[in-house]
């Protein structure tokens, strides 16, 4: 089976029962090449810094170098979805070119799209970025928790039935997120305590396979108070690099979590090594081998 291609299902009971859970498909690949995640960002800076083009030619052929590069040594890449909404349906129309490339590379493709809503929105949020001959379905995309974790449950759902996971932005690594996440509930628990132990709930229901839903964690911060051990779900732990987290600050903090559960994210200072594949290349080896070392 391709590492991209999401698992077939089996009837069971009149539903679709898959046989491999998003989270089960990354340890796999983890187990594999390292708990790398590489970030595809074409932003304006670095197009230009890799001498391209603002355009739809230059996100073409930026793209290409990335999945060229992170092909067969990285795990999962992390397109992030905004520097493709910014060229509008040419962008847009890349973005869908691009996973299409990923998956038949064997790569595990995360769309950080961060949606979020209620009701028939969710469902339609769900069909487009997890559902089945969506162009726009990865293998899991990236959400936002603010309307309640429990109204993100046609994502969940379909993420479920797909073989996909839903990815909850919980404890972000950014300096401005945290006096929300932060806060503290009516029931005592911070509002990032209470996200992760609701995660770990969803991955422990006979609702959907354990493994499909998953937290941004910052590997900037210091360790959560909740035991990550008992999440059930892919962590997602950006901050490696531009934002000063090292390989020994994701392995500190992240200790303890089950095999293959964590894929440490870099963008910035990973593309900084493009634009030729083979630096590129050898720059993500080098830095999923690291990874892979310090956390076992």
């Amino acid at each position: 089976m391709r590492v991209g291609a999401p698992p077939a299902g089996r009837k069971r009971g009149g539903a679709v029962q898959q046989t491999v859970s998003f989270g089960e498909r990354v340890a796999q690949a983890v187990g594999r090449l390292g708990p790398l995640c590489a970030g595809i960002d074409p932003s304006a800076e670095t197009l230009g810094a890799w001498g391209l083009t603002d355009d739809v030619k230059g996100l073409r052929e930026f793209c290409r170098i990335c999945v060229d590069a992170f092909a067969g040594v990285a795990p999962v890449v992390k397109p992030q979805v905004a520097f493709f909404e910014r060229h509008g349906s040419a962008g847009m129309a890349e973005l869908e070119k691009l996973l299409a490339d990923a998956r038949t590379a064997g790569l595990l493709v995360l769309a950080d799209a961060k949606r979020g809503d209620i009701d028939t929105t969710a469902a339609a949020y769900a069909d487009a970025w997890l559902g089945q001959g969506s162009p726009l379905a990865g293998d899991a995309v990236t959400v936002h928790p603010y309307l309640g974790l429990a109204a993100l449950a046609p994502l969940i759902t379909l993420a479920g039935r797909t073989g996909r996971g839903v990815i909850v932005v919980t404890r972000s690594s950014n300096p401005e997120g945290r006096l929300l996440q932060e806060a503290v509930t009516r029931s005592g628990a911070s509002v990032e305590e209470s996200l992760l132990a609701e995660i770990a709930a969803w991955n422990g229901s006979p609702e959907i396979p354990s493994g499909t839903v998953g937290a941004v964690i910052g590997a900037t911060l210091e360790r959560s108070a909740f035991p990550l051990s008992q999440l059930g779900g892919v962590i997602l732990a950006p901050g490696l690099g531009a934002q000063g987290a090292s390989p020994r600050d994701v392995a500190d903090r992240f200790g303890g979590c089950a095999p293959g559960s964590v894929l440490a994210s870099a963008s910035r200072s990973l593309l900084a090594a493009g634009p030729k594949t083979s630096d590129l290349r050898r720059a993500a080896g080098d830095l999923a081998e690291e990874l892979g070392s310090l956390l076992g």
